[in-house]
């Protein structure tokens, strides 16, 4: 039984189907100490939460750092980096939002693909495929035919946390848990996972449109 703070704060159990409600509410109240503190610190650095607006000047991340928006107009694409600054066509403005996870959607899957071919060297079980989309509370995810999944939002992170949470999945192909095996495993593949784990507590809040 494993007991998740998620990124939107909400608490959630993963149990076996087999466990009783009364030993999960047993289990929460055993760890309730755990949980509050758990749930002071995401208060904490929710703090740090950005709210983004589509005007000139606007910081938008992309792989760990920041780029100010300008609107220009008569561009060939909706969205582009370009001179160090995101370029924003004025025509897309409406609809600017979905303009810029297209945009995270498509460099995620092209950086993701570059890391995997250097990562997956490291894994005996190798991944089938991976796709790119919304997860809701999640960086990332496995699938028991050995598919990875991933947020849109990891395009945001540093291409070193990125690569950390590429391990973190392969090692799940492996381990299909959060035992001890695994993080023993993980600290095998990537000895400093800490400090990219880290950073996602502290930054996570701020990739986000």
């Amino acid at each position: 039984m494993s007991i998740f703070i998620e990124r939107d704060g909400s608490v959630r159990v993963l149990a076996p189907v087999t466990v009783t409600d009364d030993k999960i509410e047993n289990a929460i109240k055993a760890k309730e100490y755990q949980i509050f503190t758990k749930l002071a610190k995401w208060k904490e650095l929710n703090q740090g939460k950005v709210t983004r607006e589509y005007v000139n000047g606007q910081s938008f991340l992309y792989l760990g750092r920041n780029y100010r928006l300008a609107i220009v107009e008569n561009q060939s694409v909706p969205l582009k980096l370009s001179g160090g600054n995101f370029q924003l066509d004025k025509k897309f403005l409406g609809k600017a939002e979905l303009v810029f996870k297209e945009f995270y959607k498509e460099k995620a899957k092209e950086k993701i693909t570059e890391r995997l071919k250097l990562i997956e060297d490291k894994f005996l079980t190798k991944q089938t495929s991976f796709k790119v989309f919304e997860l809701k509370n999640r960086w990332a995810s496995w699938s028991p035919n050995n598919r990875l999944n991933f947020h849109w939002k990891c395009a945001m992170a540093p291409v070193l946390v990125l690569d950390y949470i590429i391990t973190h999945e392969m090692v799940h192909l492996k381990y299909p848990n959060h035992s001890s095996e695994f993080w023993n495993e993980l600290d095998k593949k990537m000895p400093n996972f800490r400090e990219h784990e880290n950073w996602l507590k502290t930054n996570g809040v701020k990739m986000a449109l």
